[in-house]
């Protein structure tokens, strides 16, 4: 294994930012902030993108990526559209740079382990944003469930069609957060799938229903959709002792616990702290990077999340349900 370039063990660590879109430039913003760590610069081929960094950070902008990644780069983050993720990360594990890739961590599979099997050639550390473990009212659910008997799990993620546009639809963009929590919540692979997905007013499916099966007997399902008016993000878990209901918008997590014969039960709110989920992310990345150690979300965590959802669209396609509603029955008489 070739080791990559050592990271700057005095000075700041020196990273850049691939795609400052929405996501990539709170990313940018984050960087800026962290305590040791010095942001070179971002990349986007949008210049109005690269205008409004550089007024709001002060930071160099530049069109090309191979601008970006010149010598004492020790890190990057690639917020890029998920088509690109598989060039712009093996170009810069190439060059010996640790790479935090915004989930999902490729297009395919296949794409996946190719940049897993580059990173531990090189010798990189390789992370995978997905953020929302770094919610603490993620962490305050995944604490209270330690040790318990999991036996269901119900997560609802909805929200308005995004102004952006999309290649993907709501299984890769948003359930794949989900596909990730439940693998996580259960530290258990999920080796069942019961697919329903719909496409009402987007191409691709924008309604989702989808049921899993954990390899420990976990049964879960995931709501998801474009249709929602407002954003919802709602976790729920039943464990043998306890009933967990957490919102992941306000940051409120309850637990029911104590059931008795007759119905009755104890119930408590949960302490929840109220750290920035990206900053936490990024720190932990930071981290992996300076000490040398695993990252919290690895390559492979990344590629087995990503192929229950590619399983979730190969499973069933999407249906234009819409344009095929039968005419409602008239009663008889």
């Amino acid at each position: 294994m070739v080791r990559a370039v050592e990271s700057s063990a005095k000075g700041p660590l020196r990273v850049g930012v691939i795609g400052v879109g929405i996501m990539g430039a709170n990313h940018a913003r984050v960087f800026a902030g962290l305590p040791d760590v010095t942001l070179v610069g971002v990349a986007d081929p949008s210049e109005q993108q690269r205008e409004l960094v550089t007024r709001i950070l002060g930071v160099p902008a530049v069109e090309h990526v191979d601008d970006l990644l010149g010598p004492g780069l020790d890190a990057v983050t690639i917020a890029a559209p998920t088509h690109l993720h598989h060039e712009m990360a093996l170009k810069c594990i190439e060059r010996g740079i640790h790479v935090l890739v915004e989930k999902p961590i490729a297009s395919n599979v296949d794409e996946g382990r190719e940049i897993i099997a580059a990173a531990k050639r090189r010798g990189v550390k390789l992370m995978v944003g997905h953020v929302e473990r770094f919610n603490p009212a993620v962490q305050a659910i995944k604490d209270a469930i330690k040790d318990e008997d999991i036996l269901s799990i119900g997560i609802t993620r909805v929200g308005p069609f995004p102004p952006r546009m999309s290649n993907v639809g709501v299984v890769i963009d948003l359930a794949v957060h989900d596909i990730d929590l439940i693998r996580w919540f259960t530290d258990s692979e999920i080796v069942e799938v019961q697919p329903q997905l719909s496409s009402a007013i987007a191409e691709r499916e924008d309604i989702a229903l989808l049921q899993f099966r954990t390899a420990s007997g976990v049964l879960a399902h995931i709501n998801t959709n474009w249709l929602t008016p407002f954003k919802a993000r709602t976790v729920h878990v039943a464990t043998r002792k306890k009933y967990l209901i957490g919102d992941l918008l306000t940051r409120q997590v309850s637990e029911c616990f104590g059931f008795q014969p007759d119905g009755s039960y104890s119930m408590r709110h949960l302490s929840v702290g109220h750290s920035e989920p990206l900053r936490a992310e990024l720190q932990s990345f930071v981290s992996a990077v300076r000490d040398d150690k695993t990252p919290p979300v690895t390559g492979e965590e990344g590629v087995e999340s990503l192929d229950v959802a590619m399983r979730c669209l190969e499973d069933r396609q999407p249906s234009k349900a819409a344009s095929r509603r039968p005419e409602p029955r008239r009663a008889a008489g």
